[in-house]
């Protein structure tokens, strides 16, 4: 009689973890309260239509299932959800303002500025208030990654759009910005932290 020995399951892939962490955050996400839902949307993106939209296409199946919703519903918004998403980012460079605006997030997200020259940081305050005469709203960028120097190239480059170019510019820069929080909202839910 020859004894069967028992299959072996091999190790968790890394992708495998990453799955399992994956599926982990987003139950996380489905059963929250309505109201920490709405918050935690919110504080991706600073618009209530959207973080209340996104709470209701709850539950999502996965990251890339909340994303697609999230781009649908972004792309929904009108100006007023635009201009209202902009006005929940501090100005790039504003480091009090980062704090009351988003947070650990966008502390994080400017921390090129950090490192400005005095020059630097002085150009960008003036390009922000500049921008915000002409164009009538908040300059936004994707700050993540970028240094002083290359926001305010991105700025001095964009100052001669027209304001309707420059709310496209700025829509399609939260998109960026909102799919880089809903990544720290699941790394966030992942952790427990939330």
């Amino acid at each position: 009689f020859a004894r069967r020995s028992s299959p072996v399951s091999p190790p968790p892939t890394r992708a495998s973890l990453c799955l399992l962490m994956s599926r982990k955050a987003m139950q996380r996400i489905n059963a929250l309260s309505e109201a920490d839902a709405v918050a935690a949307f919110k504080a991706c993106c600073g618009c209530v239509k959207y973080a209340k939209a996104m709470e209701s296409s709850r539950p999502f199946a996965d990251a890339d299932a909340m994303k697609a919703r999230s781009d649908q519903i972004w792309g929904e918004c009108g100006r007023e959800e635009i201009l209202e998403a902009f006005l929940a980012h501090p100005k790039i460079g504003d480091k009090k303002g980062a704090e009351k605006h988003g947070g650990k997030w966008a502390s994080n997200e400017q921390k090129g500025m950090s490192a400005a020259s005095e020059d630097t940081a002085a150009a960008m305050a003036k390009g922000n208030a500049d921008y915000e005469t002409k164009m009538g709203f908040r300059y936004i960028v994707c700050a993540t990654g970028k240094t002083a120097e290359e926001m305010l190239a991105i700025l001095q480059g964009r100052i001669g759009n027209t304001p309707e170019q420059e709310l496209a510019n700025g829509a399609a820069e939260q998109n960026k910005i909102t799919h880089l929080r809903l990544n720290k909202l699941l790394a966030d839910m992942e952790a427990g932290s939330l």
